[in-house]
């Protein structure tokens, strides 16, 4: 890793602990749900199932990208990736901006455990309800952390270990926190993580779809972090932008 340089994999660590850790603290809320209603085993038991199936899917697509050329890779993935970020950074800005309401962890924790109770409790043997639940929403929000660790990773040679790397560190700080507060994260500051990954895959995004189309980019890989400022800039000019807006609405309105 110190060969490909602090300029691509710190950003690539960032981008990808941060954008898992939105995404498995959503999985963890669910999943303690789940066994708080219906047991621990069979819930623990589907979450780990599933976190083996994305192991898999990682190693495989890491392995096949290998054999396509990279500009190819760069132009697809960066467009994807562009995407991507963006939509996370639209959700973040009109988030902040009071436009939609704030995710609120506490509340989806007591819907799921609302949404277990309906269903009649196993005693003994294979809880299949619990099993397929914890699965499905490690499976769900999991997709979307193997999406950006191959997406980053697909962005230059040797990137697949650091984003990697920042993805398992974030799984390992959500199970050491699961452990030790058994109940839902609330207090993480989602949007505001939703609001730096999506200015950070942003700019990874620009950055690789450009360099797929032959941009030469001024600073090579530094101008990653010019293109990190400027998202970053554009979104904190938006956020205000849109509150002052929605604020206005009403008084539109009520003008003939």
């Amino acid at each position: 890793m110190l060969n490909i340089g602090w300029a691509h994999a710190g950003p690539s660590i960032l981008a990808a602990f941060l954008a898992s850790l939105v995404e498995f603290v959503e999985a963890l809320t669910v999943v303690l749900a789940i066994g708080s209603v219906r047991g621990w085993r069979d819930a623990l038991l589907g979450t780990a199932a599933a976190l083996g199936v994305m192991l898999v899917l990682v190693v495989a697509l890491g392995g096949a990208l290998t054999r396509i050329p990279l500009g190819d890779i760069q132009l697809v993935v960066g467009a994807l990736l562009l995407l991507f970020g963006l939509r996370w950074l639209r959700k973040a800005i009109l988030r902040s901006a009071g436009v939609i309401p704030l995710h609120d962890e506490t509340a989806a924790y007591g819907k799921e455990v609302e949404m277990m109770r309906k269903h009649r409790v196993q005693s003994g043997g294979w809880d299949r309800i619990a099993f397929a639940g914890a699965f499905q929403i490690t499976m769900l929000e999991g997709t979307e952390v193997v999406f950006i660790v191959i997406a980053i990773g697909a962005g230059g040679a040797g990137l697949l270990l650091p984003a990697s790397f920042g993805a398992l560190a974030a799984l390992l700080v959500v199970i050491v926190l699961g452990l030790a507060v058994h109940r839902p994260l609330a207090n993480v500051p989602e949007n505001m993580l939703k609001f730096v990954v999506g200015v950070l895959l942003s700019a990874f995004g620009s950055f690789w779809f450009g360099e797929g189309v032959g941009v030469v980019w001024p600073g090579a890989d530094w101008s990653i972090l010019a293109l990190v400022a400027g998202f970053l800039a554009v979104a904190l000019l938006a956020v205000p932008l849109c509150r002052a807006q929605t604020a206005a609405r009403p008084a539109i309105t009520t003008n003939p």
